[in-house]
């Protein structure tokens, strides 16, 4: 191990990371060719590979040889293949990769790759559109992410002030094209994400090819659009062009024009629309009062309010008449009820002992209220209750 007083020299050093880099061996990467050197009469050729997600970046060495045979018509900006190993250049103190093999990435085969990404995100969930966020009507500021100076920049801008004069907007210009697009592009959304003061994010681009707008198929760009708390509309080519970030976007546009016309109301058509609906409020204004006025006629000549009197005397005469039929049940309830009674009342003292007792019988009874009714039921000198018609007599059985 090194200390302050044993250091290693710069060349150990040196030799340690070339040991550990060399543990690596042969691998193949995948990356985007951002420059290319071919000196006259050398025979090696320098590349520049950049991951086409990050802004990250290695040199690759190839012989002539290798790269004419593999990608001979090999130009900046092409996606590649590289078998390579990892080297370490001692004197400079630099590290490298030097290949064996490489090989272009046709269309086809990047076709099958964004093929094969679209299906990773929609099982991701990317595409549901029940995650898509509707863009406020009027916002108060737009983020806009294009080329500079470029003609998509140009008609979002153009379309949007000639529909809403008083729109505001932020742009922030990007590469829209090559190794460097990818970082830029979500470098810039991260940026208005950020900004408070913007409601909706427009990502535009002009038409090209399929290799062109290949940074707007990238992975790490679809899942930055993703993760925008901020809806984001996507503009990017022409109407046949479909790119994955479009459906991810909240809002996909055929072209930046479209875009324009979705982002913003057009005053005039609104301005319209609120001349029609003033009116239509005035029509339903008056003809709500027009009704109202011939309701109210119609109640003032009703005999009701034409003559009131006759509706209190008829009413009156309506209450006498309830009065007098109340009245009348009342009568004729209590009188029924009073019959009722006193038949009951007959039929109760018919049936009572009292009527027996008043006969001259008479009800013997022991002290314990037992009612006798044969003689073996008492005993000699038992004292018994003897209850008459009127009053009550105490005996004593003596036989």
């Amino acid at each position: 191990m090194s200390s302050p007083e044993q250091p290693w020299p710069v060349r150990v050093v040196s030799q340690k990371i070339s040991a550990w880099i060399g543990k690596l061996g042969w691998v193949w990467l995948d990356g985007q060719v951002a420059q290319l050197s071919r000196r006259p009469g050398a025979a090696t050729v320098f590349l520049t590979l950049r991951d086409p997600s990050a802004d990250l970046s290695l040199t690759v060495t190839v012989s002539r040889d290798v790269l004419d045979s593999g990608a001979p018509l090999l130009e900046e900006g092409a996606r590649v293949v590289v078998h390579a190993k990892p080297e370490w250049f001692a004197q400079r103190g630099t590290l490298s990769l030097r290949a064996d093999e490489i090989r272009q990435v046709g269309l086809g085969e990047l076709l099958a790759r964004l093929e094969q990404l679209k299906k990773l995100l929609q099982a991701e969930g990317l595409f549901d559109p029940r995650r898509k966020r509707r863009p406020p009507f009027l916002p108060r500021r737009i983020g806009l992410i294009t080329a500079r100076a470029s003609a998509a920049e140009r008609d979002v801008l153009t379309n949007a002030q000639r529909r809403w004069p008083a729109v505001d907007f932020r742009v922030l210009n990007v590469t829209v094209q090559g190794p460097t697009a990818v970082p830029s592009i979500v470098g810039a959304l991260q940026v208005l994400d950020a900004d408070e003061t913007i409601d909706v994010i427009i990502l535009a681009r002009g038409g090209g090819s399929v290799e062109d707008l290949l940074p707007f198929s990238d992975e790490a760009l679809c899942r930055a659009v993703f993760a925008c708390r901020t809806p984001v509309i996507s503009a990017i080519g022409h109407e046949p062009d479909t790119p994955l970030v479009d459906w991810v976007a909240d809002v996909r546009a055929s072209t930046p024009t479209d875009a324009a016309k979705r982002v913003v109301p057009d005053l005039a058509e609104e301005m319209r629309l609120i001349a029609q609906a003033r009116q239509r409020v005035t029509q339903a204004v008056r003809h709500r009062i027009d009704r109202e006025q011939q309701r109210l006629d119609s109640f003032r000549s009703r005999p009701a309010l034409a003559k009131p009197q006759a509706l209190i005397d008829r009413l009156e005469t309506d209450l006498d008449q309830s009065v007098d039929r109340i009245r009348r049940s009342i009568d004729h309830r209590l009188s029924r009820a009073d019959s009722e009674l006193q038949h009951t009342l007959a039929r109760l003292r018919a049936l009572s002992p009292a009527a027996t007792l008043s006969r001259g019988y008479a009800i013997v009874q022991k002290a314990d209220g037992h009612v006798l009714r044969k003689s073996d039921e008492a005993r000699k000198g038992e004292t018994l209750r003897l209850r008459l018609a009127e009053g009550e007599l105490t005996a004593k059985v003596t036989a």
